[in-house]
């Protein structure tokens, strides 16, 4: 069936939700082909995409085409029905009611749900899957994307996010709905039997794991103070509940602090992006705070800024994730309580800092592909074989877990770090930029950057598959007149060495070069984006940044661009 053929079925449908068919009556052409040219698919991080009408949309129907992947893999499962399923929401257009209707379909097939009654932060969404023992887990939200987006993430009974083997059996589950405008979903009296509403006994649950992380618990800290903003978003309550009755000295951005689908006083729900610090950090200048912390909108990224020499410096997520680990390691180490068998993960596309710090602790590192879930699947394995002791996990985009009560990246338990590493050096004369100074000082200087080129609609992911193509077949030997010494092809689990990558099959390519740099190119699993990340070595700052500027070129050229 053709794009055109699908928009005729949506819109001579009589019953379609009026929204929708406004919609759909005000399209143009190309709007339609965008719309119905193919269908939302699961990615890295489940599924995203625009609001709308359409198959390429998220909407109630695709919504509940779904679930009925998700609700016959959950019934599929020993007691599935009656574990149950667990279910959390954001604060976007849409949220609650992509939640209800998740419930319902569920409901239709004999499932029960524990529904959040108002929304709350995807990690303890994670972490009530694991509190209440649910077969799974729904989040309803769109992460960091802008305000017209939302999405679904689907979790297993660890709490974390479903592995590929899970993903493609709900997936099959989802191909084999030949209707998705005909889905036969419970009314709201049907469903109510087998819905629970859940709050205060989760959340005092949650809090009370979060507050145990830290690893100087009573240290004073009545002259450090924080800026925080949750971006509109999940993490307002948890976050200053926690550090308030732990006595941290925190100050809200309180424009920022309702639940706001437009994201109304923020230029950017995300916090790679440097404009979505303006209200925090100048809110830090008036109460002259020592550290900024804002999390994006389902509040499991968090993103730093740190006042150093008088100004207030961001942090990337590959940088502070490393002096966490330095702050971590080091404490450990000096009070004896550092595993002899600990292990540190992070993925193939982190920065080589973090690891050089692990290893100077005599902490073993994994790396995993792309996608916390990978993560929370390597923190599985060692909990049943006891071969090692996790101590930390991360990526480079802002996410990290500290202890595993959660199996998903937790900007809760970032936020606590953060704030404990900064009281801790604050009193040693040190600030976070300080203390990674010294890190580069000790391992050497990185400087980790990304591209990512979006490439909207079926010309776009046609331009994706093109430049991913392109590379496969003629990979450069030198990029920015810097020899490239190893190639590693994760799609076809190969390396220029003669090795084999020992991980699950993935679009992803990765040069390494002469001088200690690499770069690696991956479409991204949630956005229609080709990203290319750079991981590069200098001799200090300065040259770290401007060997950077040369590999940014020398790459766009490369493919094209």
């Amino acid at each position: 069936m053709n794009y055109n053929e699908k928009y005729q079925k949506w819109v001579s449908k009589e019953d379609l939700d009026p929204a929708l068919k406004a919609e759909l009556l005000s399209m143009d052409e190309t709007a339609k082909e965008d719309a119905f040219y193919t269908d939302v698919e699961f990615g890295t991080a489940g599924m995203r995409g625009i609001l709308g009408a359409g198959t390429n949309r998220l909407n109630i129907y695709v919504i509940q085409k779904a679930n009925v992947g998700f609700a016959k893999y959950i019934a599929s499962l020993p007691e599935g029905k009656e574990r149950g399923v667990a279910i959390g929401y954001d604060n976007r257009h849409m949220s609650y009611k992509f939640a209800i209707e998740s419930a319902k379909v569920l409901a239709t097939y004999g499932i029960k749900s524990y529904i959040f009654e108002s929304l709350r932060p995807t990690p303890e969404l994670s972490f009530a899957v694991r509190y209440l023992k649910c077969a799974g887990g729904i989040m309803i939200t769109a992460s960091h994307n802008p305000k017209e987006h939302n999405g679904y993430k689907v979790y297993d009974d660890t709490g974390c996010q479903l592995l590929p083997e899970a993903a493609d059996q709900v997936v099959q589950y989802v191909n084999e709905v030949e209707d998705e405008l005909n889905i036969k979903v419970f009314s709201d009296e049907e469903a109510y039997p087998y819905m629970t509403w859940i709050g205060e006994e989760v959340d005092e649950a949650y809090y009370k794991e979060v507050m145990a992380i830290e690893v100087n618990p009573g240290m004073d800290k009545s002259d450090f103070k924080i800026v925080f903003s949750p971006q509109h978003g999940t993490s307002n309550i948890a976050v200053r509940t926690c550090l308030t009755r732990l006595g941290y000295d925190l100050v809200p951005v309180l424009a920022q602090c309702a639940p706001d689908p437009d994201f109304s006083n923020t230029k950017s729900p995300n916090p790679e992006v440097p404009a979505s610090y303006e209200l925090a950090i100048k809110k830090a200048k008036e109460v002259d705070a020592d550290v900024v912390v804002i999390t994006d909108p389902d509040g499991d990224r968090l993103g730093v800024v740190a006042k150093h020499n008088g100004e207030y410096v961001l942090m990337s997520g590959n940088q502070s994730a490393a002096v966490y680990l330095e702050y971590i390691l080091s404490q450990m180490k000096e009070k004896g309580t550092l595993p002899d068998n600990a292990v540190m993960y992070n993925t193939i596309v982190t920065s080589d800092l973090g690891e050089l710090v692990a290893r100077s602790y005599g902490v073993d590192v994994e790396k995993t592909l792309t996608g916390f879930k990978f993560i929370g699947d390597k923190i599985r394995k060692y909990e049943q074989t006891h071969e090692k002791t996790f101590v930390f996990g991360y990526e480079e985009s802002y996410g990290c877990v500290i202890k595993d009560f959660v199996r998903d990246k937790d900007a809760v338990q970032a936020v606590l770090t953060a704030a404990e590493a900064g009281n801790f050096y604050k009193k040693q004369g040190k600030d976070l930029v300080d203390v990674l100074n010294e890190l580069y000082a000790k391992h050497g200087t990185f400087k980790e950057t990304q591209i990512a080129l979006s490439k909207a609609g079926a010309a776009g992911a046609a331009r994706i598959k093109e430049i991913m193509d392109n590379l496969r077949k003629d990979a450069p030997q030198e990029i920015g007149g810097v020899k490239v010494v190893k190639v590693e092809d994760y799609g076809n689990s190969t390396c220029s060495d003669g090795t084999t990558i020992q991980l699950p099959k993935s679009n992803v390519l990765k040069y390494y070069l002469e001088d200690g740099s690499w770069i690696a190119a991956r479409p991204s699993g949630t956005e229609p984006k080709c990203k290319f990340y750079f991981s590069i070595k200098g001799s200090d700052a300065d040259d770290a940044a401007s060997k950077t500027e040369v590999f940014h070129k020398a790459m766009m050229e490369i493919i094209g661009e």
